[in-house]
């Protein structure tokens, strides 16, 4: 079935296409890059549920994602959408562990989002950046001083807890 015209159907809710998409992936008769390109291309609405596809089959299969899929949800973090940067934020949870020497780009975004007015986009980040601070990597050592910090400013419990727990991991 063509993207576009998953994409395009009228009749279809936008959850369902995130859902067909997802399955697609998943099941190997769509390919990340694929997926990639297409959004690359699309309005804002469209990008989303592309990106939220990749998010729910990530979670199940992280194996999925290509260094193209990172390199495109890293960029999308400075998408003017919330919902664009809390999706992609939520991608970067999930395959980081795959590309851990080149999460550059994606950890200065997720650093940048955790000053968002919006509380998702916030959460997403401190979600994204535990997992990377997880991976316990000697070159993201100034990660952990850095998260400390914004734990401690962050009003939110929910977001706060989030941080604190990967601390906590991270300094068994």
């Amino acid at each position: 079935m063509e993207l576009k015209f998953i994409l395009n159907d009228k009749q279809t809710k936008p959850k369902e296409k995130t859902e067909t998409l997802s399955n697609l992936l998943l099941e190997n008769l769509l390919g990340t890059d694929e997926l990639v390109l297409f959004a690359t291309k699309a309005k804002d609405p469209v990008k989303v549920t592309c990106i939220e596809a990749l998010e729910y089959a990530t979670k199940s299969r992280p194996g999925i994602a290509t260094l193209n899929s990172l390199n495109f949800v890293a960029e999308t973090l400075q998408e003017k959408a919330p919902r664009i940067k809390w999706e992609s934020a939520k991608v970067i949870g999930n395959i980081a562990h795959l590309f851990p020497e080149k999460l550059d780009k994606a950890i200065g975004n997720l650093l940048a989002n955790t000053e968002h007015s919006g509380t998702v986009v916030r959460w997403s980040a401190a979600y994204a950046l535990g997992e990377i601070l997880k991976l316990n990597l000697k070159e993201h050592t100034e990660l952990l001083p850095t998260l400390e910090a914004i734990a401690e400013r962050e009003e939110k419990n929910s977001i706060k807890k989030i941080y604190q727990a990967a601390i906590k991991k991270v300094k068994r």
